[in-house]
């Protein structure tokens, strides 16, 4: 995938350079499907991992969000290829299963976590435990990463014009999102 693009695998490929006939593969997977799958969900699980551990470091809320994003991205950016299968939709006819796509939803979960812990420490206000606020989170991050991926490919996390600025434009969610009203002004 990293050298033929995502949707570039094929079965013929992958039994090549496992030096074996391509109906062996059959074998262990029922399709080109069944292996995207696979790759999926391994990688999804090795992502939640890797979000995971950097959270738990973290002072809960604010702290946590951007050191398990941060953790994302470094992931993303060094593994590209996979990081495509799992954030955008490179194959079009691919459709992860429930439980390849179980990882994401607790990695889901922990953001989420984060952004109320954040609310609870009034970091942020109410309205950033609400699934728009997940969302702008979501777009954030992918945004940076995206840029990164397609402008200064090869490029570590923390060099370059993009992944630099994830800090600040997580620093948004509290103009977004202020723990306290804003206060009127007087005409």
């Amino acid at each position: 995938m990293t050298e033929q693009g995502v949707n570039g695998l094929s079965l013929s490929e992958v039994a090549r350079r496992l030096g074996v006939k391509p109906p062996s593969i059959y074998k262990y997977f029922d399709s080109l499907m069944g292996i995207y799958d696979a790759l999926f969900e391994r990688g999804q699980r090795t992502h939640l991992e890797i979000m995971r551990t950097a959270m738990e470091r973290a002072e809960p809320g604010l702290d946590a969000l951007a050191a398990g994003l941060e953790a994302s991205g470094r992931w993303a950016l060094a593994n590209p290829a996979t990081a495509q299968l799992l954030f955008w939709r490179p194959v079009p006819s691919f459709e992860p299963t429930p439980g390849a796509m179980a990882p994401s939803v607790e990695m889901v979960r922990l953001q989420r976590q984060a952004l109320a812990d954040a609310v609870a420490a009034k970091q942020l206000g109410p309205g950033a435990d609400s699934d728009e606020a997940l969302f702008v989170t979501s777009v954030l991050v992918s945004g940076v990463i995206g840029q990164a991926m397609a402008n200064e490919p090869g490029l570590p996390w923390g060099e370059g014009r993009f992944s630099p600025l994830l800090p600040k434009l997580l620093g948004s969610l509290a103009t977004l999102y202020p723990s306290k009203p804003a206060r009127a002004r007087r005409s």
